[in-house]
């Protein structure tokens, strides 16, 4: 089934910073896209479980070896302070979920309030985020499965070089990983509503087993192990929070889901806060479970860290078994949930005419898009396979933190630019609210590192040229007769 039948052009548009900046209609947008071949199947606890899903588990289960070493035990304030940026940009995600519930997250939000250029580098930001972020995750899911494996006195599986430098061990490919993003592949390409039902089900195996790993970790609990609390300064704390935030992607997630969800203008922003205070919840508690009960120096490069700490914790390998399992079963959900969202953002932008038509298929018997699964799962599978963890996180949160503040910008001018428009949930203490998501941002991409800016900009300008190239030629809004270009 294409859903892009009309062509993809009436004529290239001039190029001047009225195209650059032109702007899909609200209100006709997504009435009319609703009907694009995709199913509303997924529920509100459904969709909740989206967000916790593919968030709780990429942050807990080992970006803590990463953060650690940066902040010591003050840790925790940076899960605080990760979490009340994400908070008060989901917060703003909640709005524009109700106002524009669309696929494509930020990358539609953008189209409808800063213009076609600014969408596509949003986009940008986006298949940055969600590829990297699946690869990153997919990389630590093989450090609990060698665990695991381990445990049960199996011989353990090689994984990629996630702690150690690029000259040692050289040819080792992470088959693990790539087995994972294989079998999301597989799961998505079923259906929507299947893969929401086996989410939900691993989303419950998780905050099981994360609810062990903090009752037996705080029986452990020893003060001497906070102090120093503060080990690097307030810096150590920002440049934690910073890599943190690339574990609140999840909440991403669910605002891609939004022409396959059931009322979606009520069920999208009462899924985001459901699974916002239940991210932040956990994060904290398990962190300072977790650092409570192992001293700092020991997270530095720690591979499946939380199953490590319950077997020092009781001598005995029962609990950490239980961990990692657990870890082994819900870290899938993560790399699937962020899996589903890019291949969602890749149908959005194929339906403007950014991409070409082989993203707007779908399958006529899954009502999925077959095509984007299967690209997506290749070139994510390729990352995961080679590319080390320490590489991945960084990507990943700058690409988060500019969608976020994106998000946060564009409920400041839709507000201003339709005031009218239908808003079932509205930001609380407007403008307070977005202006200080933007800062919260702000003030944790200053934690991170030069070179992330340079890999990130370089990126940018990749996006941008290729827009210039094809995306502005092609642009639905080029045919002003068509009704999803307005």
């Amino acid at each position: 089934m294409d859903v892009n039948k009309n062509p993809a052009s009436a004529g290239e548009a001039p190029l001047t910073i009225s195209t650059l900046f032109r702007r899909k209609p609200v209100p006709t947008g997504y009435l009319v896209e609703a009907d694009t071949g995709l199913k509303r199947t997924i529920t509100t606890t459904q969709l909740a479980c989206f967000g916790i899903g593919s968030t709780v588990g990429t942050g807990i289960f080992f970006v803590m070896s990463e953060a650690v070493p940066d902040a010591g035990p003050s840790v925790v304030i940076s899960f605080l302070i990760a979490g009340i940026a994400a908070g008060l940009a989901v917060i703003c995600y909640a709005e524009m979920a109700s106002a524009v519930p669309v696929s494509g997250s930020t990358y539609s939000y953008a189209y409808a309030t800063l213009g076609e250029v600014v969408a596509m580098a949003v986009a940008g930001c986006l298949l940055l985020e969600y590829g990297v972020a699946t690869a990153a995750v997919a990389v630590g899911w093989s450090q609990y499965l060698n665990a695991l494996l381990g445990y049960i006195h199996l011989p353990a599986i090689p994984h990629a070089l996630s702690a150690a430098p690029w000259d040692e061990n050289p040819g080792v490919v992470n088959l693990p990983a790539i087995i994972l993003v294989a079998l999301c592949a597989v799961l998505l390409i079923r259906g929507a509503s299947e893969s929401a039902r086996a989410n939900a089900i691993m989303v419950a195996i998780k905050l099981s087993v994360l609810a062990l790993f903090a009752a037996v970790a705080f029986s452990a609990f020893n003060t001497d192990n906070m102090s120093p609390f503060f080990l690097n300064g307030a810096n150590g704390v920002t440049a934690a929070a910073g890599v943190i935030f690339f574990s609140f992607i999840g909440l991403d997630a669910v605002s891609t889901a939004g022409e396959e969800v059931k009322d979606p203008q009520r069920t999208m922003p009462r899924a985001l806060m459901a699974a916002l205070i239940t991210v932040i919840v956990v994060y904290v508690l398990v962190a300072l479970a977790a650092v409570g009960a192992q001293q700092a120096d020991k997270f530095k490069g720690q591979e499946a860290g939380l199953a490590q700490i319950l077997e020092d914790v009781t001598g005995s390998t029962w609990p950490s078994i239980v961990l990692s399992a657990g870890a082994v079963i819900s870290i899938f959900s993560v790399t699937l949930v962020t899996l589903y969202g890019q291949t969602r953002i890749l149908f959005a932008m194929g339906r403007d005419g950014m991409l070409p038509k082989f993203f707007t298929r779908v399958n006529a018997t899954t009502l999925t898009p077959v095509n984007n699964t299967v690209v997506v799962a290749v070139v994510v599978a390729l990352m995961a396979g080679f590319i080390p963890l320490d590489y991945l996180i960084d990507m990943v949160s700058i690409g988060t933190l500019t969608a976020f503040t994106v998000v946060s910008l564009g409920v400041i001018i839709l507000r201003r630019r339709e005031p009218n428009l239908e808003r079932p949930f509205k930001v609380p203490f407007y403008p307070v609210t977005p202006v200080l998501a933007i800062a919260a941002c702000m003030y944790i991409l200053w934690g991170l590192h030069w070179y992330t800016f340079v890999f990130f900009g370089l990126w940018v300008s990749v996006v941008i040229c290729y827009y210039l190239a094809y995306g502005r030629k092609h642009s639905r809004l080029n045919v002003t007769s068509d009704p999803l270009g307005g």
